[in-house]
């Protein structure tokens, strides 16, 4: 059998190419029902990775903050109804005397409503800004990519969040105030009541006089209240609620503090770490 010289050619193609194929392509079976080809373990790292990049001190703090701001807004717009309406009932009948002082609570629920639509809009920007600074610090996407205007964003909400931090401190401490007002009022009641349970003395000289607080002028009338009048004050419907609705106000005015502090410790971590890693040298300088 005679070998041409074509025929040499291609065996010598076969000999030398042989073994250096890229690919060797095979039958894949068909997937049976709607399994990801990723597999059960691809899922599961992809639901990890997403996980990862959830800010979940920003999103505790959303939460109470959301909660906190609520529960100040609206028991404190209504405990200021009620308080208006026990005043003018009962310790200031003159429309006069007590007008500047219905003018300012007015204003201060019109600042309610104020509070209650910046804190919402603010807490769902410094969520997003939580969202932004995890990817980011923890490079889920890609290698760690941050610009500086970037940075300055997230340092302009470190500085916001610190200085509404104070400003909710004394928010707080004023909430505490009416709370102090009333508490001093119901055991006023309560000197009044057991006087009466246990016969000692009668509590028609114990009184309540409002005007101490400044809430009310001096020339008020009547201004204040003694015995059963007192006592009828503290039965009222407009004064438990007034009264409990102002307790609730207060813990969510501190509810709102721990939340901007929770704020202020994550956007602080997250704006320290961003400038640190943007820096060229931050390898050698860790």
């Amino acid at each position: 059998m005679v070998i041409t010289r074509p025929e040499m050619e291609i065996g010598r193609y076969h000999w030398m190419y042989r073994s250096s194929r890229p690919h060797q392509y095979h039958h894949v079976p068909a997937l049976r029902g709607n399994i990801s080809p990723l597999g059960i373990q691809g899922c599961f790292e992809c639901c990890i990775k997403c996980l990862g990049g959830v800010p979940y001190a920003s999103l505790v703090a959303t939460i109470l903050c959301f909660s906190g701001v609520a529960l100040f807004c609206g028991c404190g717009h209504v405990a200021l109804t009620g308080t208006v309406s026990i005043l003018e009932q009962h310790f200031s009948t003159n429309s006069s005397d007590h007008a500047l002082l219905s003018e300012v609570i007015q204003l201060m629920q019109y600042v309610i409503y104020g509070i209650a639509s910046f804190f919402f809009l603010y807490g769902i920007i410094l969520l997003a800004e939580g969202f932004y600074t995890t990817s980011a610090v923890k490079e889920l996407h890609g290698e760690f990519k941050t610009t500086a205007c970037g940075r300055c964003i997230s340092g302009m909400f470190v500085f916001l969040t610190y200085v509404l931090g104070v400003a909710w401190l004394g928010v707080f401490g004023f909430s505490a105030v009416p709370v102090f007002m009333f508490y001093n009022i119901w055991s006023t009641c309560e000197v009044i009541k057991s006087l009466q349970t246990n016969m000692t003395a009668s509590g028609d000289q114990i009184c309540v006089d409002v005007r101490q607080y400044g809430i009310i002028p001096w020339n008020a009338v009547p201004g204040r209240a003694c015995g059963p009048i007192l006592e009828n004050i503290c039965n009222t419907n407009e004064f438990y609620m007034s009264y409990h609705l102002f307790i609730v106000a207060c813990a969510g005015a501190g509810a709102t503090v721990i939340a901007l502090l929770i704020y202020m410790m994550a956007t602080t971590y997250n704006y320290a770490v961003l400038k640190f890693k943007s820096r060229e040298d931050c390898c050698t300088k860790f």
